[in-house]
């Protein structure tokens, strides 16, 4: 791609991004303003697939078994197929009309990628392929994108990007793995001050293992997070309680340090029930996160269109805040994948999950950012559309680094 060519192709998104933007501001405040929970974005999967319909996609809904979860495609098999992630759940616990709310600015993500999806597709004479976006549910919870890969949703796909509104932008983010396990623990019921003798209490389980779980922590690498809630531990003060249940979350850098730290939090509860005489059983309770790996092609390619259209402070992943984990990380082993944090720069730190950042995520500041990165995500697709040895490039480094293969290779 020439200089020449490519000023060109900058005015062209200029100019669609002003004929546009009105439209990604629209998904975002409906998103905002309607938050369902995870696996129950109906209308939210309903709202973003008849969108892209309007545009001339051709839209697969739902995508197999999975009732929000939709697969929008433009283009022909004659190039590469790109994908770009839509978010759209939101999360509990928040003082709004339904209690629930997009803290996480999924409704920014989901606005964004649309936003990508059709300005590409009015390129389209411009290079050969495929347009995809990929609309995935329960990021927060059981993570659905580990089932659309399951599905098949990623076979043929040659690169992925996503986007998340954050306090800095970091291009070469991370992800911690993470696993997910409930713990039931079976006592014997008894009345706890007649015959408290001929109990054995479950909850008392529940909470030696947490003393296990407290204690383990001083043993762990510092990447290692091990954090849970009980979820069932009796049902009257006066009967010695016969089950108790926890969830355990366990994360850590890398996939193989995080079996280590399961085993050992299983061992935590073999132990409590054998101290308290109960029976322990455990199970996966949502699906498993791998770590992120980043392309560094991928990564140069991104740095650069954003500079171009603004955003240009960036924060190395060991400068950057701690790191959760996300669903994205498993897709990143199945294909080459650009996953990038974008400073809201807000007058306030934008801190997600967090009740104040309900008033960042649908803000001024949020669609100035959501402009910025639609252009330069679009920018860079194009590029590797237009450029197959980049791709080719991106390709190469992804097999170099996903060579012992994330959970879903496991």
């Amino acid at each position: 791609m020439t200089s020449t060519y490519r000023q060109k192709i900058i005015d062209e998104l200029v100019r669609l991004d002003m004929e546009h933007w009105g439209e990604w501001e629209s998904i975002s405040d409906y998103l905002f303003k309607n938050p369902e929970l995870s696996g129950q974005e109906f209308e939210a999967s309903k709202f973003l697939g008849t969108y892209m319909a309007g545009h001339g996609f051709n839209v697969e809904f739902p995508y197999e078994d999975i009732p929000t979860a939709f697969i929008a495609t433009y283009g022909d098999l004659n190039g590469p197929s790109i994908a770009f992630l839509a978010e759209y759940d939101g999360l509990p616990g928040y003082d709004t009309q339904s209690g629930n709310g997009h803290a996480c600015a999924h409704n920014w993500i989901a606005a964004t990628m649309c936003g990508i999806a059709v300005v590409l597709s009015k390129l389209k004479t411009r290079f050969g392929g495929r347009i995809v976006l990929i609309g995935t549910p329960a990021e927060e919870t059981y993570g659905a994108k580990v089932n659309m890969i399951e599905k098949g949703a990623f076979k043929g796909i040659d690169a992925v990007f996503q986007a998340h509104l954050e306090n800095a932008t970091v291009i070469d983010s991370s992800a911690l793995a993470m696993s997910s396990i409930q713990f039931d623990f079976t006592g014997k019921a008894a009345h706890a001050a007649s015959y408290p003798e001929e109990g054995v209490n479950a909850l008392d389980a529940v909470q030696l293992m947490f003393m296990g779980i407290n204690s383990l922590r001083q043993h762990l690498r510092d990447d290692a997070r091990v954090h849970g809630i009980i979820t069932e531990g009796g049902v009257a003060t006066n009967i010695v309680p016969d089950k108790g249940v926890c969830r355990i979350s366990m994360r850590a850098k890398d996939r193989d340090y995080l079996q280590t730290v399961v085993s050992r939090v299983i061992d935590c509860a073999r132990g409590a029930a054998l101290i308290t005489g109960t029976q322990v059983s455990y199970a996966k309770y949502e699906n498993d996160f791998d770590d992120l790996v980043n392309i560094p092609v991928l990564m140069d390619m991104t740095k650069q269109n954003l500079e171009l259209f603004g955003i240009d402070e960036f924060l190395s992943k060991e400068d950057a805040p701690p790191p959760g984990s996300t669903d994205i990380g498993n897709v990143s082993y199945i294909c080459p994948t650009l996953y990038a944090e974008i400073d809201l720069k807000a007058d306030k730190p934008f801190h997600v999950h967090e009740a104040e950042a309900l008033k960042y995520a649908n803000s001024e500041y949020a669609y100035r950012r959501m402009r910025e990165v639609v252009k330069a995500f679009s920018l860079t697709a194009l590029e590797l559309y237009m450029c197959p040895e980049k791709l080719e490039l991106a390709k190469m480094e992804h097999q170099e680094m996903t060579m012992h293969g994330g959970s879903m290779a496991r």
